[in-house]
């Protein structure tokens, strides 16, 4: 999910308004959970190491925040709903981000960072689309199970989400997530 600059500056330079009154609570946590230092790192390693979708596993974490745990065959309901929209727009749009970074010679240097940067602003709506849908999966019926804590229903809601996509994940990494959680 959020992009390696989705967060951390809001892709600078773009007029995307990650605040707007629509916004989600999903949304809104998921922005402040992404700015606190060593988290973005974290998705990224999270997202390139182990195949992550941060978008889902901010979900997972927002519905920690309610003390809801979520068992593996939800997670996997919920990756298999979600996977065609990742697939056909974010991923799409972050691999022709990625390889804007070296553009080739046709286009003038600026021009190139300034297309680029465009399509950071889409990759980030796109991003916020699948959480706003998220989000309304939540508020169609609720998830889970409910259980004592918002520690205890992350550290479940992670490894339901590694045991669903058969995955190890970085420990440092989700370490870092959950320790900015609890903060």
């Amino acid at each position: 999910m959020l992009a390696v600059s989705k967060h951390k500056a809001l892709c600078p330079g773009t007029r995307a308004i990650p605040w707007a009154p629509e916004a989600s609570p999903f949304w809104r946590f998921s922005l402040r959970l992404y700015r606190q230092p060593g988290v973005a790192e974290a998705c990224i390693a999270l997202q390139d190491r182990a195949g992550v979708d941060v978008n889902l596993l901010l979900f997972l974490l927002w519905q920690a925040t309610h003390k809801r745990a979520l068992s593996m065959a939800e997670v996997e309901a919920i990756e298999q709903r979600i996977a065609p929209w990742r697939e056909a727009t974010v991923i799409a749009l972050r691999a022709v981000r990625r390889a804007l970074r070296s553009p080739p010679a046709l286009v003038a240097p600026a021009a190139a960072e300034l297309f680029r940067t465009r399509i950071k602003a889409v990759e980030l709506e796109a991003e916020r689309l699948q959480q706003e849908a998220m989000f309304e999966l939540a508020r169609a019926s609720a998830l889970g199970r409910e259980v004592a804590s918002t520690r205890e229903a992350a550290q479940a809601n992670v490894a339901s989400y590694a045991a669903a996509v058969r995955a190890t994940f970085p420990a440092d990494a989700v370490e870092t997530v959950l320790a900015a959680l609890r903060a």
